[in-house]
């Protein structure tokens, strides 16, 4: 395959797995023969909260060859600023349900001179972007649960309930209180793994018992965690999100409807006794391994990257999302709780960050 596959990825210091998974694509591509990078602003610069050694371009400007394809955050997406004009671009839609969160214009979308190609990465997603963008058809690529770094401990489990609540920070405080207060509470861990580095978030789950999915009010493009938490061996319980619905098909899953808080904390405290749990865990994490492989993500970016450049396009001086990060920031809401901080850029002598750090509510993809 010719030509060089970019992603351009915003510089936060914080986990988000939307992020993680433009770089993990960079690896799975380059394993095969394909020159892929991730491009970001600033010389140097690696991401901190996982093990960073994807090939990197730098700069707020390239050059794209006739047959490289740029791909790119759907909330990086702006009418009238088009990254690459006359380039192959590919609009990566992580959270389909934010899709359109800086473009909220009724026109034209995305209001490039070229139509881009369009990916996502659920069965939702697929379908919500179909209709909502008939003149597209969007390309899915499901994710890859990594079962080697996300597997079941040979210790056992502990008898521990693990949340992130990064998204939900006002009703997580009440759903720890919820299970506090109950008698079936005693002697039992409560583990929010929000900020917690890639790594250690997998050796958490490796011996949790039971993992609640919350994911984001408005939606979820997929739901990484969930899935995270089912490889390694948890009971989950939660919030679908949308997106999320087709991994809580799984037998290890039990779906609540959303604000039920209550419900919630009664099925994660149920399911800590659940008879023959063994041989659930057991399903449930070969059930996500029988799914979310490398094989199929693999055949999926091929395909999307030659429906890509089969899109009329050529070679194009391309400008990094970041350029008009001010832009993008101004269709942000701000959240009542600002519970994420990042330092600024090393891109940015004047303090002004790379990237939309806690002003951010919705996630560019998927939680880490």
């Amino acid at each position: 395959m010719t030509g060089r596959v970019i992603y351009a990825s915003f510089e936060f210091q914080f986990p988000l797995g939307g992020i993680r998974v433009l770089n993990q694509q960079v690896k799975l591509l380059r394993s095969i023969g394909v020159e892929a990078y991730r491009w970001t602003p600033t010389p140097g610069f690696r991401y901190t909260w996982f093990d960073d050694d994807v090939p990197t371009l730098s700069g707020m400007t390239l050059d794209l060859g006739p047959e490289d394809v740029l791909v790119l955050h759907e909330v990086s997406v702006v009418p009238n600023h088009d990254p690459a004009p006359g380039g192959h671009k590919v609009i990566y839609s992580q959270g389909h349900y934010v899709n359109f969160l800086t473009c909220p214009g009724p026109g034209p979308y995305p209001g490039w001179s070229e139509r881009p190609a369009l990916w996502t990465i659920s069965q939702a997603g697929a379908e919500m972007l179909r209709r909502a963008l008939p003149e597209f058809e969007p390309h899915l690529v499901p994710n890859i649960i990594d079962t080697e770094l996300f597997r079941p401990a040979s210790t056992g489990r502990v008898r521990r309930i693990a949340w992130m609540s990064r998204k939900r920070p006002i009703e997580s405080t009440l759903l720890r209180r919820l299970i506090h207060a109950d008698p079936r509470s005693k002697d039992i861990d409560l583990y929010d793994i929000h900020a917690v580095p890639h790594e250690e978030v997998a050796r958490v789950l490796s011996d949790t018992s039971v993992f609640i999915a919350l994911g984001a009010p408005e939606g979820e493009g997929f739901g990484l965690p969930p899935a995270e938490a089912m490889a390694s061996g948890c009971l989950v319980t939660g919030y679908a999100g949308g997106g999320g619905a087709e991994v809580f098909e799984s037998p290890s899953a039990w779906r609540i409807p959303e604000l039920e808080t209550a419900q919630l904390a009664d099925k994660a405290l149920e399911l800590l006794d659940l008879p023959d749990q063994d041989e659930v865990r057991q399903a449930g994490r070969q059930w996500i391994a029988d799914r979310y492989t490398t094989e199929a993500a693999t055949a999926a970016l091929i395909e999307g990257i030659r429906k890509a450049r089969a899109l009329p396009g050529g070679a194009a001086p391309a400008t990094h999302p970041a350029a008009w990060m001010e832009e993008l920031l101004r269709h942000f809401p701000v959240p009542p709780e600002r519970n994420t901080r990042v330092e600024p850029s090393a891109a940015s002598p004047n303090g002004t960050r790379v990237g939309p750090a806690d002003d951010l509510p919705v996630e560019l993809g998927e939680p880490g």
